[in-house]
């Protein structure tokens, strides 16, 4: 029987922003996880990287950091997502 202290073995359900309306924009839009939602993953899932969204708009990102690297490596592999859920993502990501 597991200890109380040891870390959860279940998986994440996450905290997901749900799309509310098609063509919303923001935190309407929904595609990915909140703030929350990363927290509860890593702490279900120790040593995990994940991270929030670059939300901040690509002409406030200095060109050569790391969040406009992020940003642009999602968008490179984002590329082909058509579904509702990818779309918002990228929405999200100003891609």
């Amino acid at each position: 029987m597991p200890s109380k202290n040891a870390p959860s073995r279940k998986k994440s359900l996450g905290y997901y922003k749900k799309v509310n309306k098609k063509g919303g924009t923001g935190k309407k839009a929904g595609g990915g996880m909140t703030a929350k939602g990363v927290a509860k993953y890593r702490r279900d899932n120790p040593g995990s990287k994940l991270k929030t969204a670059v939300t901040t708009p690509p002409s406030k990102l200095k060109r050569g950091s790391k969040a406009w690297k992020r940003r642009k490596a999602f968008c490179a592999r984002s590329r082909s997502w058509k579904s509702e859920r990818g779309r918002a993502a990228r929405r999200k990501w100003n891609c």
